[in-house]
């Protein structure tokens, strides 16, 4: 009998140790990249890895990713590797394999980090380098008020009567759009996309042509966390509604999808999303994406978290009694502690696996 919540990790290395342990257990191929721009908090290596499941000429491949948001990769690790300690790897469908990509972001996994080692947000990173990048003058607006001087009460307080200001302005959705969207303009600011395609980036990239260059059909499920109601998984596509893809995730998940493009997403509309690199690098194949979104805290004290870690590393002492509580509270909030949340994810991941499979091979 497998335990679910033994499945999930409370560090990095106790997650790749797991994760690498059951994929050579299921008679994975285990392929491992080491990032070379960065060192865990206790100067130790980084690594993506992945596990290779079915015929190299499979036409359909199931994709399973976490850690595009680094602390996010609690949850995502813990449902790879409750997917390989159930066995699924051995009931996969005729003509069908599997490739789980572990830890994407392992910098922002090991340092409780939503973010890279460049502070760039994944999420924000794959659009194209060599034009313009979106224009975000809500951010800019907010940049000040996003990241303090320091993080006393009475700066804390000056901050919240901007934000206040702003949606008094525009409107609650428009502050989460201005902040969350994306903005290239302040590399020391939350949710960067960055001024070149980033090392995760360029690797999954290379992943996906070496990987999955020979299947038809192509489903992507990128595990999340930090959006919804406590414990529920919001399937989240994020491609134009008018698109073949959208229509296909339609047909896949039903009325259980959502779409911030058309309104019904907890997510603001997002653009440079890491699953966009799939049908850029796949061309030939009908790829099929969803973000599995995973509700924790409310938004405020998820964003409260987020800024304050960023806060953290731009002016904070990470060695410091407030670096150590920040710290704390940030993973809390991305991955809370207790079985129940974590037994939740998996039955979920379950379910949600099951439709792509089917949807797949139908």
């Amino acid at each position: 009998m497998v335990s679910i919540p033994e499945c999930f990790s409370e560090t990095y290395a106790e997650a790749r140790a797991k994760f690498c342990s059951a994929a050579a257990a299921a008679g994975g191929a285990i392929r491992s990249w080491l990032n070379p721009h960065a060192r865990g908090p206790n100067g130790e290596k980084l690594f993506l890895d992945t596990a290779r499941f079915g015929a190299a000429d499979a036409a359909n491949m199931l994709v399973l990713i976490s850690s595009t948001h680094g602390v996010e990769g609690h949850c995502g690790s813990g449902a790879q590797i409750a997917w390989l300690r159930t066995g699924a790897a051995e009931k996969l469908p005729a003509d069908t394999g599997a490739l789980l990509v572990h830890a994407i972001n392992p910098y922002g996994f090991a340092w409780t980090r939503r973010v890279n080692e460049d502070n760039v947000d994944l999420n924000r990173n794959f659009v194209d380098h060599d034009k313009p990048y979106p224009q975000n003058d809500g951010y800019i607006a907010l940049a000040d008020a996003l990241l303090p001087r320091d993080w006393s009460k009475e700066a804390l307080e000056e901050s919240q009567r901007a934000l206040a200001a702003y949606t008094q302005k525009y409107g609650a959705f428009a502050l989460q759009g201005a902040i969350s969207g994306g903005q290239h303009t302040h590399p020391d600011g939350i949710f960067y996309g960055g001024q070149k395609p980033t090392w995760s980036n360029r690797t999954i990239r290379t992943i996906a042509r070496e990987e999955l260059g020979q299947a038809r059909r192509v489903g992507v499920i990128d595990f999340h966390t930090g959006l919804g109601p406590f414990g529920h998984g919001e399937l989240i596509c994020a491609v134009a509604p008018g698109s073949k893809s959208f229509a296909r995730s339609k047909d896949w998940y039903g009325d259980e999808m959502t779409s911030p493009e058309g309104g019904t997403s907890t997510s603001a509309v997002v653009t440079g999303a890491m699953t966009d690199a799939f049908p850029q690098e796949l061309p030939d194949a009908e790829v099929t994406s969803i973000a599995l979104e995973y509700g924790t805290y409310s938004v405020p004290e998820v964003m409260d978290a987020l800024r304050a870690d960023n806060w953290l590393h731009q002016r904070g002492d990470l060695a410091s009694p407030l670096g150590k509580t920040i710290k704390a509270d940030v993973k809390e909030r991305f991955f809370p502690a207790g079985d129940k949340w974590r037994e939740m994810v998996w039955q979920r991941a379950d379910q949600t696996i099951g439709w792509a499979l089917k949807g797949l091979t139908a």
